[in-house]
Formats: structure tokens, C-alpha cells, sequence
């Protein structure tokens, strides 16, 4: 008995310009150029020296500006990259790196959570509706 085939998007395949990257991920080129002159990712390129990404890149991108809202210091996802290269052995390292910058996430959405009620105590106390 044979295993059948997947029919698997290929995701490596590099077929979309800087441009439609931007458009796509609402991250400008010129932060596109930086996140690869820093190491964050490594674009492949035409003959002619543009620059094609893959769909694998893209989602690495959307990754970085995930990461990037919740306000982790660029040295702290140029390690984690890093470590993803260094392959299967740091996926510890790599979880430990996730789960502290998720406390500080944690720590800060509770933090606004307590600051979003005292703003909503006095839109109350003036009478408004502090929530829809």
C-alpha cells in the first residue's frame, strides 16, 4: 500500500516583489530593507536583483510586526531568528525567550486593563456610558 501524495501550497517559491509585501503586510519597504539588513530575514532575489519572497517570508514578516506590537526589542527577535537557525536543539530556548516576553505582555495588558476602568469610573461619574 502506497501513502498518497499531498497536495501541499508550495511556500518557497519566490514570486512576490517588495512592493506587494508592503501592500500585503502594511509594512513599508523601507522597514522590508531593514528587517533584512539586520538579519531578520533573508530575501531571495530575480536576475536582475530584486527582491522575491516567499510565502514562508511573508509569514515571517506577519510574525515580526506580531511580535513588534507587543513591543519586544528588536535584539530580542533577532535572537529568537537566530536560534531558529541554529535548528530543533534551542526550540527550549526559543520557548523560554516566548513565554517571558508573554508574562510582559500579560504584565502590560493588566496594567491598561486597571487604567482602562479608572477612565471608565469617571466617564460614568460624568454620566456618559463608559461601555457600548
Amino acid at each position: 500500500m502506497t501513502t498518497p501524495e499531498l497536495d501541499l501550497p508550495d511556500t518557497t517559491t519566490p514570486t512576490e516583489t517588495i512592493a506587494e509585501v508592503a501592500a500585503r503586510t502594511g509594512v513599508s519597504a523601507h522597514t522590508l530593507r531593514y528587517y533584512e539588513r539586520i538579519g531578520l530575514l533573508t530575501v531571495p532575489r530575480d536576475h536582475a536583483g530584486r527582491r522575491l519572497y516567499t510565502a514562508d517570508d511573508v509569514d515571517r514578516v506577519v510574525f515580526i510586526t506580531r511580535l513588534r506590537q507587543t513591543d519586544m526589542p528588536i535584539r530580542d527577535i533577532q535572537r529568537y531568528f537566530t536560534l531558529v537557525a541554529e535548528g530543533a536543539s534551542t526550540e527550549q530556548e526559543r520557548l523560554e525567550l516566548l513565554l517571558h516576553h508573554r508574562e510582559a505582555v500579560q504584565a502590560r495588558l493588566d496594567a491598561l486593563h486597571r487604567a482602562l476602568d479608572v477612565v471608565d469610573y469617571k466617564i460614568t461619574k460624568y454620566g456618559g456610558s463608559a461601555r457600548p
